[in-house]
This record gives C-alpha cells, structure tokens and sequence, in this order.
C-alpha cells in the first residue's frame, strides 16, 4: 500500500480523531472528582455520614470512583464509564440534598456535576477512549 492510497482518519468535526490522546478538560474533571472523593473518604472516616452503612457505603462508592478515575486518566472505555455513571449519579444526590434540605452549596455542586456529565458524554470525548 503506497502512501497515497492511505484514507486519514477523521472525526465527525473533520479534525483527526486521536485514539488515546487526553483532552485537557478530562484532566480536570478527573482531578477534581479525585479531590471530592478524597474530601468525602476523609469525612467518611471521621464518621460524618452516621456509623456503620452510611461509613462504608460511602467508602464503597468513593472505591469505585477512584478506580474508574485511573481508568479515565488511561483514557479506557470502562474508567470512562464508571466516571459518566458517577458524575449522573452525584449530580442527581446533590439536586436530591437540595430539594429536601435547600442547602445553595449542594445546588452548585449539582450544577458542576452536571456540567462534568454533559462535557464527557460530548462525541469528541468519547471517540479519543481506546
């Protein structure tokens, strides 16, 4: 096959379609997602969400999370989904905390998980997962 005959491989926005290759917005997303899920192991240890099942359910997801953050930051499929499962999931506990309780912060951190969970379901981002 001579170097002529070789199609380039595009994207749906005509760029070249970089398999592997991070885009600056998946960084932060995932170093943020890593220092909430710090900040909430951290909390969780100090017995702020009640004893027994509020400690190690919250120590359970923060595991999960972590692990999909890794998987994220090697640009896999399965960290990529573990991550856009997360991000629904918060956003949808913090509109919960504030419907119930009208606190303005969990409102605002909803809005920013919300935010996360639109830019990684974006084509550009999940054509770049291996």
């Amino acid at each position: 096959m001579s170097e002529r005959d070789k199609v380039p491989v595009t994207d749906a926005a005509g760029g070249s379609a970089a398999k592997g290759r991070m885009l600056p917005g998946i960084a932060g997303v995932a170093m943020f997602l890593l220092l909430l899920t710090l900040l909430n192991v951290f909390a969780a240890l100090n017995n702020v969400f009640g004893g027994s099942y509020g400690k190690h359910g919250v120590l359970a997801l923060c595991s999960i999370l972590v692990a999909g953050l890794f998987g994220l930051l090697k640009m896999r499929r399965w960290g990529y989904a573990i991550v856009l499962a997360g991000c629904l999931l918060l956003s949808a506990s913090y509109f919960y905390v504030f419907t119930r309780l009208h606190q303005a912060p969990s409102m605002v951190q909803g809005l920013f998980m919300l935010l996360f969970f639109l830019y990684l379901v974006r084509p550009e981002v999940r054509d770049r997962m291996v």
